[in-house]
């Protein structure tokens, strides 16, 4: 297979701090600016693509050959790649997987990714890990060292940046359950990756998932047995909407399962703190405890901030006594929350990595099963209470159509800006075999 021409131009990659690291172009040439992280998983790198939490950050793959399995059309998490640029040392020149559809270079140069190969990652990730997390560009324009420095300083940061919005879909649809529906969730969609939906609709969950702008009526139009917010990217703290959201939702007794940024806000709604982590946890080899079993799992991790929450005894909240469920055993970051209501009972909780890795490692996938455990208690006072008074004659997500399919998820990450979009009139007939050709790829918003 003859190598494109990019592949022979010469690229730069420059951090804020003013290093710099030459090789080739790789993927689509330009320029590129946001937050350098580090990935140390050696495979999985088609879903670390896809997965909308990567918004507005280069990611540098650990693992010194990439592209081995090439791309296919299955193992997508969203409609997109969301990296703003990627970095590999060695690219695969030849992908080897029957189940492969193009080359790794092709798919970042169809979606205009701008990327680096030839780069020694091991010094670059070793510079991350000593002087944290930090924002980059990288350029095969023939722009000088310091022309892209400057604009590397003038780019955005991740600190107070609010992206949920940008990565959400535009419109509700529904996910519907595989055979008998047991229970109805709500799931807002701050970044959804498609296996969360095909994970829950596998234990009987009908899922509908809500753009990130949705308010209480409209989680509560849909009837639902239980609240789930999903991964995203972004600062927590400039996160809003969303927490006086879930407070709400705790508020009226409804149960919350919450993953990676839905873990942060869930923290916040509780009244904890969160902050930025030096370089994050990225990859799928982090061991943390389950505090509640004593049982370590191996885990997937894409996440810079953290809650700042005490590990040792609860916390008394509006909503019931908070306590720190899970930690990592590298650095005793926090990794799960659960809110115990006078009686002792679970009545929420959250994980701060990955249980719907599709990629794997699979150890924490238990935790759907736990949330089914949660609804089910719930279901004797699941309560005219909580759903008769507030869905309005004309609300509109009560009328959700039930007709996409399992797999049809991808189709709803449209890049368009979700902000005021109205869910009013909203279809969900798209069916099971909908081709990612037909999906909207319109930029707006910053995404």
């Amino acid at each position: 297979m003859p190598r494109h021409a990019s592949a022979l131009t010469p690229a730069v990659l420059v951090l804020e701090d003013g290093r710099s690291f030459h090789g080739r172009s790789y993927g689509a040439e330009g320029e590129t600016f946001g937050e350098a992280v580090f990935s140390t998983g050696m495979t999985g790198y088609q879903e670390t693509l896809t997965d909308p939490s990567y918004h507005r950050q280069v990611v540098v793959m650990t693992a010194p050959h990439v592209g081995n399995t090439g791309m296919n059309d299955e193992d997508l998490e969203s409609s997109r790649i969301w990296v703003s640029g990627y970095v590999v040392r060695d690219p695969a020149r030849v992908p080897s997987s029957w189940r492969s559809r193009r080359t790794l270079d092709d798919a970042l140069r169809e979606q205009g990714v701008v990327g680096i190969s030839g780069v020694d990652t091991r010094a670059l990730t070793r510079h991350l890990r000593e002087r944290g997390a930090m924002r980059v560009g990288i350029s095969s324009t023939g722009a000088s060292v310091a022309d892209v420095l400057e604009r590397v300083r003038a780019s955005g940061e991740m600190t107070g940046a609010n992206l949920s919005e940008a990565v959400t879909v535009p419109e509700a649809y529904v996910v519907p359950a595989q055979g008998e529906r047991r229970f109805t969730v709500a799931a807002v969609d701050l970044g959804i990756k498609a296996n969360t939906p095909r994970m829950m609709a596998e234990r009987g969950i009908e899922v509908h998932v809500l753009p990130a702008t949705s308010s209480i009526e409209d989680v509560m139009a849909v009837r639902p047995d239980g609240l789930f917010f999903s991964n995203g990217p972004g600062d927590p703290a400039a996160t809003t909407a969303q927490v006086e959201l879930l407070q709400e939702a705790l508020g009226r007794g409804l149960p919350y399962f919450g993953i990676c940024f839905g873990n942060q806000l869930f923290g916040r709604a509780l009244g904890f703190g969160t902050y930025k982590l030096t370089y994050g946890h990225r990859g799928i080899n982090q061991p943390v405890m389950d505090r509640t079993t004593g049982k370590v799992e191996v885990t997937a991790h894409n996440h810079g901030f953290a809650v700042d929450a005490p590990l040792e005894g609860s916390t008394t909240t509006p909503f019931g006594e908070a306590s720190v469920s899970h930690v990592c055993l590298n650095d005793d970051v926090v990794e799960g929350l659960e809110l115990r209501g006078a009686d002792g009972a679970l009545r929420s909780f959250s994980v701060q990595y990955h249980p719907e890795a599709a990629a794997g490692p699979h150890d924490a996938a238990y935790l759907f099963d736990r949330f089914c455990d949660l609804m089910g208690l719930d279901t004797p006072r699941s309560s005219l209470a909580r759903h008769s008074t507030t869905e309005g004659p004309g609300s509109s997500l009560a009328r959700h159509s039930t007709t996409e399919g399992p797999g049809s998820s991808l189709a709803r990450h449209s890049t368009t800006e979700g902000r005021g979009s109205s869910l009013a009139g909203h279809s969900t007939t798209e069916g099971p075999g909908s081709s990612l050709a037909e999906h909207s790829t319109t930029e707006a918003g910053g995404a």
